[in-house]
């Protein structure tokens, strides 16, 4: 919430009927003959001898007509943003009241609208009204974390563990959570290891101070109170994970010993069994990581919580069959959403070149954040079948729930035309995108280049510029706005700056080494150039960077070598029309 004026209306008013019974029941303002006292006193009974039954009953009606009034002004208040009216009509209430539910909706509007000071002394009232109220005192803690009072929050929690015992292991584990907030990760330390020092005994307790110490940056105090917790309960997955993510930090080696220790004495630790193997991955030690792949499998032959895992890590490491497998044997299990494995088998199908069952699969994908991704790739296989229309077709069955899925869609489509050719066509689709998202910085790029392909070179310009005030760091964009220019031998000063630009953001890609080469190139820097595009060509022998190689080259009097390069990229990119352009300028 970004200001006093924004309240979010699920958690800052509530219905009539909900107001009036929390204030008929708590005031007790019933038939039955209560009234309030004067003053700021809680609500209690009149006596028999001070009011007729009659008169009493008619003014505790009237009562209650004030009191719903004037809570009733305050929910208004509050539905149309104004907090002040609606927080100065429930704080006045609380105060007069001295009712909890009363004074416990006061202090949550306070604490909503970031008046802390009055939803302190709100809870502090209500404290003294219910001493022993739980919820009075996680309340006045909480607001103690987001008002930074972290010196005033020791002795809250002292007495938020000492009231529930039965709760205490759990509450400990919860400190980091509720002082997550607070930026002084060293205060938070201080804070936790006072309160937790009356329950040394308890694993929790040095969990709790471990954490505290990590957040902090104190590896060597977190591991060592990690360390404490695992000696008082040796068998705790949730301190050997951790434990091992600490070391990892500084060794990995040490983590994937600590690991391998802790399996030894819980060998059906299934998550830690997990991290280990993610650590043997990153490790390179493949082998010891399909040990532990065998194992969660044979121990979870049908768990799908380890199988999915297990595929996702074999993957990672290439180790294609065994992630087929383990996907395959997803699909065989009863979790109800089967579109990732799905996805990822159409993916692997598709970079073997099996393309109808990877279609298959794709088509599969009914949901989730592949679903998008799954109709883009299912509409490419389509097209590359030389099924232009059916592509086209499912893209315009598919629908987007959100802005980014639009997007998506957008640009899939338009890729669809320009691989046929339609440019115009592709050019017109993102224009219509952009009508609903004027600014979203993936429309801009793709239709500042289809603008380009049409040899609309002011749109082009147009489109990079507004994308470059909006992200100024966007490589893409300013090496697309300067190779423009540069391959237009126009602004050349500017365009040398703005690739240089790109490339400092993103140094080892090829295509932004290659604008560098060409735009040095037109300024007459051919030995500059040199180096620079063979670099580009090494790391990608692309159709476009071989056509500047090859011109430059030839302007260098090395034509047997540009002759060499120009003809090897000929045979391996026979379809492309800047290849293609320079062989027929160079060599007619």
């Amino acid at each position: 919430m970004r200001s006093n004026t924004h309240l979010q209306p699920e958690s800052a008013s509530m219905p009539l009927k909900t107001i009036t019974a929390i204030l008929a029941i708590s005031l007790g303002l019933t038939h039955s003959g209560l009234t309030l006292a004067a003053g700021e006193k809680p609500a209690r009974p009149a006596s028999k001898r001070q009011m007729a039954p009659e008169a009493n009953a008619a003014s505790s009606e009237n009562l209650l007509a004030r009191t719903v009034f004037q809570a009733l002004v305050g929910e208004f208040a509050l539905q149309r943003n104004d907090v002040k009216l609606g927080l100065d009509a429930w704080a006045d209430l609380a105060r007069r009241t001295r009712e909890p539910k009363v004074i416990a909706r006061a202090a949550e509007i306070a604490g909503i609208a970031r008046q802390y000071d009055l939803a302190l002394e709100l809870t502090g009232m209500w404290l003294e009204v219910e001493p022993e109220s739980v919820q009075a005192r996680q309340m006045q803690s909480a607001l103690m974390v987001t008002a930074n009072r972290l010196d005033d929050l020791a002795p809250q929690i002292t007495s938020l563990l000492e009231q529930d015992k039965a709760s205490l292991p759990g509450n400990l584990m919860h400190l980091n959570r509720l002082l997550g907030r607070h930026n002084d990760k060293k205060a938070v330390q201080k804070l936790i290891e006072r309160v937790t020092e009356p329950y040394r005994d308890l694993p929790e307790a040095h969990f709790a101070r471990g954490q505290a110490a990590y957040n902090a940056g104190d590896n060597l105090r977190a591991l060592s109170e990690t360390e404490k917790a695992l000696l008082l309960r040796p068998n705790w997955e949730a301190a050997a994970l951790i434990r091992a993510q600490m070391q990892a930090t500084l060794s990995p080696t040490t983590a994937i010993e600590s690991l391998n220790d802790f399996l030894k004495r819980t060998p059906d630790a299934r998550d830690a069994r997990l991290a280990l193997a993610r650590l043997l991955i990153s490790e390179k030690q493949y082998a010891p990581a399909r040990a532990q792949f065998d194992r969660l499998i044979k121990d979870n032959p049908d768990n799908p919580e380890v199988i999915y895992p297990v595929a996702m890590l074999a993957l990672q490491h290439g180790d294609i069959a065994t992630g087929r497998t383990q996907l395959e044997r997803l699909l065989q299990t009863d979790i109800t959403d089967k579109s990732t494995p799905h996805f990822f088998l159409g993916q692997l199908d598709q970079d073997e070149k099996k393309l109808d069952a990877a279609l298959e699969h794709y088509l599969q994908v009914s949901s989730g954040e592949q679903y998008i991704a799954a109709r883009s790739r299912a509409a490419q296989i389509l097209l590359l079948q030389g099924k232009n229309e059916e592509a086209r077709r499912l893209l315009h069955e598919t629908r987007g729930s959100s802005n980014a899925e639009r997007t998506q869609l957008a640009m899939a489509e338009a890729q669809l035309l320009r691989e046929a050719g339609r440019h115009g066509e592709a050019f017109s689709i993102l224009e219509n995108a952009l009508t609903n998202q004027p600014d979203n910085p993936e429309l801009l790029y793709e239709s500042a280049l289809s603008a380009e392909r049409l040899g609309k070179p002011e749109i082009l310009e147009a489109k990079l510029t507004r994308l470059i005030a909006l992200k100024p760091d966007h490589a893409h964009a300013l090496n697309a706005l300067g190779y423009s220019w540069a391959d237009r031998n126009i602004r050349l000063p500017e365009a040398h700056a703005l690739i240089t630009r790109a490339l400092s953001l993103q140094p080892d890609d090829p295509f932004i080494m290659d604008s560098l080469g060409w735009v040095l190139y037109r300024q007459g820097k051919s030995a500059e150039s040199l180096p620079i595009l063979e670099r580009a060509y090494s790391i990608k022998a692309d159709p476009e960077i071989a056509a500047h190689l090859g011109e430059l080259l030839w302007s260098l009097n090395r034509k047997d070598d540009a002759r060499r390069i120009l003809s090897e990229a000929a045979r391996q990119n026979p379809e492309s029309e800047a290849l293609s352009a320079t062989i027929k300028k160079l060599l007619p």
